[in-house]
């Protein structure tokens, strides 16, 4: 024997409506989301047990002239990365070194936290350095130019012709740092 299910009342098809689309809401104000992006700074890329001062002061400078580091100097090689944000959908404002140009843009590039780092000078430590890459070629106006990234971030060790890195950010997005 076959049974007949009553159809809900309107009442009841509104209350219904309304918890569904309650469920599909996004999360309330203040709680976490999945893609949440975390604004970092470089200190953060630094563990306390990692870099000294004299590299902080040279990226809260910016700028880096020529005088300002010996010439005898080399790339710290031991610094520590932090694993805190492997993961993580972060943003980064920095100064982009081009590894891989091709005209239009560059897909391939070290973000660095001050102007001339790794061409100029010798390189930060790897603590200070990610490798980014990007689907989209970014165009440069400016070599002086700062950006900020946002993308999937990671701790990642790698060597360059420029410089070894400690972090990577596989990027959605590359923008004119305002």
């Amino acid at each position: 024997m076959l049974r007949r299910t009553p159809c809900p009342s309107p009442a009841r098809r509104r209350l219904l409506a309304g918890l569904g689309a309650l469920a599909l809401a996004p999360a309330w104000p203040g709680t976490l989301r999945a893609e949440e992006t975390l604004d970092l700074n470089w200190d953060d890329l630094i563990p306390a047990l990692g870099q000294g001062d004299s590299y902080r002061r040279l990226s809260e400078l910016g700028v880096v002239q020529h005088g300002e580091m010996s010439s005898g100097f080399e790339q710290e090689t031991a610094a520590e990365v932090t694993r805190a944000y492997d993961g993580k959908r972060v943003r980064l404002p920095g100064f982009v070194v081009p590894l891989d140009y091709d005209g239009t843009g560059t897909t391939a590039f070290l973000l660095v936290p001050f102007v001339g780092a790794c061409i100029h000078v010798p390189p930060p430590p790897p603590n200070q350095i990610v490798f980014v890459t990007t689907g989209t070629p970014y165009e440069l106006a400016d070599m002086f130019e700062p950006v900020i990234v946002t993308g999937m971030f990671g701790a990642s060790a790698a060597e360059t012709q420029l410089a070894d890195v400690g972090y990577s950010i596989s990027a959605d997005r590359v923008e004119p740092y305002r």
